[in-house]
């Protein structure tokens, strides 16, 4: 499978939003059924971590409500794994397909093996389909949860701020934000605002994991006049 072509039939399939409608609150709630396989941190169900990274957001930044609802959301898009994704389409780190593989791509060496854009000069140079310093928004990222929730909430109009909508889509393209590449690709905003903002975001989503559990019940009130405020009603998926 050419990557870029599996990761454009992806965003086709997905991008209809015709498998399935939830409010937010409801979405979350099924979370209580996945574990992330690609997460070593801990074996907790993913709604557990999603009001961790909250609930510590919100302690740093108590007056920055939209915050505290990213923290809550971010890894929602993960409800693919309900809908026939395996788990290998839906969590773990993303990296840009149609140019050469980075070197920092988790497993590197082993999960391109036989996948044929090595041997396409199309795909398989510095630049590959892409111009220089593009920018992030000219860039297609394998597909997984990030891309997902992001596209969601535009389909569904959500009044999030856009440094939400930053923290969502890349805070999984690792090679980019933590270890310091494709700056070939992207531009200057890309690598003093995006990044800073998708960096404030995961120290939360990374040091907030942990075997203790939130009071959810009691904490649902405050978080569900937040999706109230900001992502209301009955979504489409």
């Amino acid at each position: 499978m050419i990557l870029a072509l599996g990761a454009r039939e992806k965003i086709d399939s997905w991008t209809k939003f015709n498998h399935f409608k939830s409010t937010i609150k409801d979405a979350l709630i099924r979370l209580n059924d996945l574990v992330d396989e690609s997460d070593p941190d801990v074996d907790l169900p993913n709604i557990v971590h999603a009001f961790q990274t909250a609930e510590r957001i919100r302690r740093d930044y108590p007056t920055q409500d939209w915050f505290h609802l990213t923290g809550l959301i971010h890894d929602l898009g993960k409800v693919m794994a309900f809908y026939g994704e395996p788990q290998w389409a839906v969590v773990g780190d993303t990296f840009v397909v149609g140019c050469e593989w980075d070197n920092d791509i988790v497993y590197r060496d082993t999960s391109f093996v036989d996948n044929v854009d090595g041997n396409n000069p199309k795909y398989n140079t510095k630049y590959g389909m892409y111009k220089p310093n593009c920018g992030l928004e000219k860039l297609l990222l394998s597909w997984g949860h990030d891309e997902y929730l992001y596209r969601v909430l535009l389909h569904n109009k959500s009044t999030l701020p856009k440094e939400a909508l930053y923290m969502i889509r890349f805070h999984s393209f690792y090679p980019w934000h933590s270890a310091g590449n494709y700056q070939h690709l992207t531009t200057k905003e890309d690598e003093e605002e995006v990044k800073k903002w998708v960096l404030t975001f995961n120290q939360y989503d990374l040091y907030t994991k942990s075997t203790e559990i939130p009071d959810i019940e009691k904490l649902w009130p405050y978080y569900e006049k937040l999706i109230d405020k900001y992502i209301p009603g009955i979504l489409e998926w």
